[in-house]
């Protein structure tokens, strides 16, 4: 019995004789290196250096796949790169504001919260978010705040915890303006617009993400605190709005900071999903109520 050949493609294998290696990504291209880890030639477009000698495409991916992903100390995927989530809600709330420019009343008043609106029309209740009063004063603080706070909070929690904890604070935010106003009063069809409610969620959650860290975190009280004396000194700022999204920044915050360790997924999407669970249960008890007084009243 004779023992066939190993073949020419086995790691550390030379070529048959007379045969010339060739890349197989590439077969008209003539290859003398070998891959270190599965022996196949590969072209000069198809080497990687390595440590020690070099390696394939096919190699280097296959080792990226089974590699352990790097995480952060809340659990989320490391990211290197831009904040993705943090520029595409700048972009789109900066596109919103060109258009309430350009178009007049007719775009403010598609998105516009007021709690009069909120019951037949929800989705004012997070839309309101991406309109800003006129001039820059408004949308350049917001968006200011957003960007020294969203990109460390976008890494350190993910990013689909990140746009959960912005939408339900700004659905927070309208939320509280709609428990606090009473239907006899002009606040029941004063309008609402700026992202203040989402803004002040992130404040609360890195309150929280800065205690589970040990790190220092006066320069968000003093700045929280300085925004809470304007919101009753100034007028047309909505203190309610702030103090909604404050508080489900708080909530979350607290689930996603400190969670167990072995379930941070399921006690970050459970309280994501009671978070938002319970805005709609607020809303439905606050607007049944409405009508009830109104039922009484007429």
């Amino acid at each position: 019995m004779t023992t066939p050949p190993p073949p020419s493609s086995a790691p550390g294998a030379g070529p048959e004789p007379g045969e010339v290696p060739v890349c197989p990504r590439h077969t008209d291209r003539v290859s003398y290196v070998r891959c270190q880890r599965c022996g196949r030639p590969a072209c000069p477009e198809c080497q990687v250096q390595a440590a020690v000698g070099v390696h394939c495409v096919d190699c280097v991916r296959e080792a990226s796949r089974n590699a352990p992903q790097a995480r952060t100390v809340f659990g989320a995927t490391l990211r290197d790169g831009r904040p993705v989530v943090t520029l595409t809600l700048i972009g789109l709330s900066v596109l919103s504001f060109v258009l309430q420019q350009t178009l007049g009343r007719a775009w403010t008043d598609a998105l516009i919260f007021a709690p009069f609106l909120g019951e037949t029309e929800p989705w004012r209740f997070l839309t309101a978010a991406f309109l800003h009063s006129p001039g820059f004063l408004h949308i350049g603080f917001n968006m200011f705040a957003l960007w020294i706070i969203g990109p460390s909070l976008e890494q350190a929690l993910g990013r689909w915890r990140f746009i959960s904890l912005y939408v339900l604070a700004a659905i927070g935010g309208s939320l509280m303006v709609t428990l606090l106003a009473s239907p006899a009063t002009v606040e029941w069809g004063r309008g609402l617009v700026g992202a203040s409610g989402a803004v002040f969620g992130l404040f609360g959650a890195i309150l929280i993400v800065l205690r589970r860290l040990g790190r220092d975190a006066r320069q968000i009280v003093v700045i929280l605190g300085i925004n809470a004396v304007l919101g009753f000194v100034v007028p047309g700022i909505s203190w309610q709005a702030h103090l909604g999204g404050f508080l489900v920044g708080l909530v979350l915050g607290v689930a996603y900071a400190y969670a167990p360790r072995p379930r941070r997924g399921q006690v970050a999407v459970a309280a994501t999903v009671g978070v938002a669970v319970l805005l709609v249960v607020l809303a439905a008890l606050k607007y049944a109520s409405v009508a009830a007084w109104w039922a009484a009243v007429g």
